[in-house]
């Protein structure tokens, strides 16, 4: 079973995923006139402007800086930590370039993808926003073709990231307390079920609430740690930044092989760890920015864009720095490149990707501390995706099934958070990957088909503001 889904997941990287993201991101730079660079400055302006951590509770839906924070939540995940070093190790430090390329095309992405989640969202019964991929693949496509594939998207998403994809979150958050504290995975299963339960029983309210407060912290506390790595190896920075500009293009000398071979693993390592990391493309995040209160869809585009950029260029570069410039270094474990014989540090200690950031911040703040760093900021990076995959899977359960199945669906997501701090498999990493990929494929062909829409998002923003000029003059 693992082998032909590793086949799979091959053909789908290396032959559908790196096109199909690409094209999209290219699209919609070019059909947006450069959307991330013209209005990366108002993205901002709306961020930093509604940024709070106790927003107000909404009768429904969340404010703009709630719904970013719920789907920066779900981007900063092992994605950042356990992605990225997975990347790096196997891709060689040249991924990260790929995965830079891959995040700025994605803000136009998300941009589209924002636009479309605000204007396609609906109101249940109970008063409930309900917004996401399978609404916007409805407009896009009638009949059952739309039906089709909304339900292929819905289905894709529950495993994805309802079921597998928190089973991968929790098994770093086991895995890596255990390493730190000595803990059992299983403990720290418990305790986590235990939280997540009641979290999700209070419903989107609730979730607000916690990531709002949960997302800024953890970032600063990450950042501050990552800038004080760097200070004390600040004479390997301009070396650590020139590995990842020359081994994008010749990562043969560092992860061996031939030219070829070694240059599509690095660009397909970038796209398919970057895809998983920032999400752009992939239909996860929409959920959460179809529940923004916000003037006009654009607006909420705009603050989408905010969260790739964070997540790729802000927390995942620093975790990059970071393991680049203390183990790829001349004095590092890893200088000489990734291989199984030296994968093996001084300490004897092997290194993989789930203890590489680990033994990266352990170089300068000694082993101990490392690993308690980054098993505290692992733990709250993979608890709130946690938090906010499970409510997006809720989303489309709802709409496959209904109201009613929403509870037996949180009730055997805990379960599987539960199982994935038991052990380690392979299987579950994969299966995960697949249908994170598989989501992309009905998620893209929407966004192409509803182009039109998207661009006017843009015009009408910009007719209300020459509207706003003239009244004022």
């Amino acid at each position: 079973m693992l082998e032909i889904v590793t086949t799979i997941n091959g053909y789908l990287s290396d032959y559908v995923l790196l096109f199909l993201l690409i094209a999209v991101g290219l699209w919609f730079t070019v059909r947006t006139k450069f959307v991330q660079i013209r209005f990366f400055g108002q993205g901002l302006k709306n961020f930093f402007g509604d940024m709070t951590l106790v927003g107000k509770k909404h009768e429904s839906g969340m404010s703009s800086f709630q719904a970013l924070a719920t789907a920066i939540a779900a981007q900063v995940g092992t994605g950042n930590i356990v992605g990225a070093s997975g990347a790096i190790l196997t891709g060689g430090p040249g991924a990260i370039f790929w995965m830079w390329v891959i995040a700025f095309f994605g803000m136009a992405t998300i941009y589209a993808e924002a636009v479309l989640a605000q204007k396609t969202r609906i109101k249940s019964e109970d008063g409930q926003i309900l917004g996401g991929p399978v609404y916007y693949i409805h407009a896009a496509f009638k009949g059952g073709a739309g039906n089709g594939l909304a339900k292929f998207f819905s289905v894709a998403i529950i495993l994805a990231l309802g079921f597998f994809g928190c089973m991968v979150q929790s098994n770093s958050i086991g895995s890596t307390f255990e390493t730190a504290f000595g803990v059992p995975a299983w403990v720290i299963g418990v305790v986590l079920v235990v939280i997540c339960a009641v979290i999700f029983l209070g419903g989107m309210s609730r979730l607000a609430a916690v990531t709002e407060k949960i997302v800024p912290l953890m970032a600063v506390v990450f950042l501050v740690g990552g800038l004080v790595i760097l200070v004390m190896r600040i004479s390997y920075l301009p070396a650590t930044i020139g590995m990842i500009f020359s081994y994008a293009f010749s990562p043969q000398a560092i992860i061996g092989g031939g030219f070829g071979y070694a240059l599509k693993t690095a660009l397909t390592q970038g796209a398919k760890r970057g895809l998983f990391s920032n999400e752009a493309g992939m239909g996860s995040t929409p959920h959460a920015h179809a529940q923004a209160n916000v003037p006009t869809p654009h607006d909420q585009g705009v603050v989408a864009m905010i969260g790739v950029f964070i997540d790729t260029f802000v927390v995942l570069t620093m975790n990059a720095l970071v393991i680049i410039s203390t183990l790829y270094t001349p004095d590092g474990a890893l200088a000489g490149g990734y291989s199984a014989e030296s994968s093996v540090n001084a300490a004897g200690e092997l290194i993989s990707k789930s203890n590489l950031a680990q033994s990266a911040f352990g170089t300068v703040f000694g082993t101990s501390f490392g690993n308690v760093f980054v098993a505290v900021c692992l733990f709250f990076f993979a608890f709130s995706t946690v938090l906010s995959w499970n409510m997006f899977g809720k989303i489309n359960v709802m709409y496959l099934f209904g109201q009613k199945a929403a509870l037996p669906y949180q009730v055997i997501a805990l379960v599987f958070i539960f199982l994935g701090t038991l052990a380690s498999n392979d299987l579950v990493w994969e299966l995960s990957d697949m249908f994170n990929q598989l989501m992309v494929i009905p998620n893209a062909l929407a966004l192409f088909a509803l182009t039109g829409t998207v661009l006017g998002a843009i015009h009408l923003k910009k007719k209300r503001e020459e509207n706003k000029e003239e009244e004022t003059s």
